[in-house]
């Protein structure tokens, strides 16, 4: 017998590999084409002459069933020939370009060289691989992150890639986040949306930029008794990437705690671990609903499962949901 697939109409916000496990989850269990995802373009970055978007090819490649599995980014089975010559040409060769990889790159510059608006590429090249979530931008308008070290600013993924998270952060900077709005239809999939869900990511850097942009974190404000978020840290630890390091650093409490005071005010709901049912009791005197369950994601069945544990959560709190 086929598994209902529930018809809620959900709005993801999200950064990279850890929310694109999530992603591919839901899309598993629910309507593909009822989930609109808001990625984080903070990470966004010109080389080459190259408009080059991390996050947002990280989700696509993802719902395509075409990432590395290994590293969770990239093209499965690219091959790297043109960094190579790169390289011998003196060009900057710390930020791994797959050949394959390389055709996406080229075809959204070539396409916002032409005029086309970065939602309106990512659009395009979601649907020439067959991905049947929405995808938008968290802004048309560049907002890179910078990170202030003891070397000084640099881009997000210099700190990240060329020096390994290795550097200690001081600040964290989202340049031209003041004057940016958000992308075209991004308030409005808020505003309609039955569930909106704050995916495993770095709340720092995958889902600070997207909150930075003006009217992002006043419209989930609005809809807080909504809004699911599921905490990236787990036994004081992240899954993925320096989240752990950079809270600690910016003086954050490396906790599920932690995290949910930093999303006190626009999330309703928090998912925390299992390994962190202790501070269910703290993190409710936030005033927010707390469910204890199983987030770590290795497989295809726990990505599937926390899917379905967010939305279940959803239904519990009393929003619609209807079986297809």
């Amino acid at each position: 017998m086929k598994e209902a697939k529930q018809a809620m109409k959900i709005v993801a916000l999200a950064g990279g590999v850890g929310a694109s496990k999530l992603l591919l989850g839901m899309t598993r269990v629910m309507d593909a084409r009822v989930l609109t995802i808001v990625v984080n373009t903070g990470d966004d970055i010109v080389l080459h002459g190259l408009s080059i978007s991390p996050d947002l090819d990280i989700v696509t490649y993802t719902l395509a069933g075409a990432v590395n599995p290994k590293t969770g980014w990239g093209l499965r089975g690219d091959t790297f020939s043109a960094l190579e010559i790169l390289r011998k040409y003196g060009r900057e060769d710390w930020f791994n370009l797959g050949d394959r990889d390389l055709a996406t790159h080229i075809h959204r510059s070539a396409l916002l060289r032409g005029g086309a608006t970065l939602t309106e590429t990512t659009d395009d090249i979601r649907r020439a691989w067959g991905v049947e979530a929405r995808i938008l931008p968290m802004s048309d308008t560049p907002v890179p992150t910078l990170i202030r070290t003891e070397i000084g600013i640099i881009h997000f993924q210099e700190y990240l890639v060329k020096h390994r998270s290795e550097l200690i952060v001081k600040e964290i900077i989202f340049d031209g986040a003041a004057a940016s709005r958000p992308a075209q239809g991004v308030l409005e999939a808020i505003a309609s949306a039955e569930s909106i869900v704050i995916c495993p990511s770095n709340p720092l850097i995958s889902i600070g930029p997207i909150l930075a942009v003006p009217g992002v974190r006043d419209a989930l404000r609005a809809r807080r008794e909504g809004v699911v978020a599921v905490c990236p840290i787990v036994g004081g630890k992240s899954l993925k990437g320096p989240s752990d390091k950079m809270m600690k650093q910016l003086g954050h409490e490396v906790s599920a705690l932690g995290v949910a005071k930093m999303y006190c005010d626009f999330a309703g709901t928090l998912v925390i671990d299992s390994a962190d049912a202790a501070q269910q009791r703290k993190i409710e005197t936030l005033g927010m609903q707390v469910a204890v369950r199983p987030t770590t994601m290795r497989t295809s069945a726990d990505k599937e499962r926390l899917a379905r544990t967010v939305m279940e959560v959803q239904q519990q709190r009393g929003v619609a949901a209807v079986a297809k």
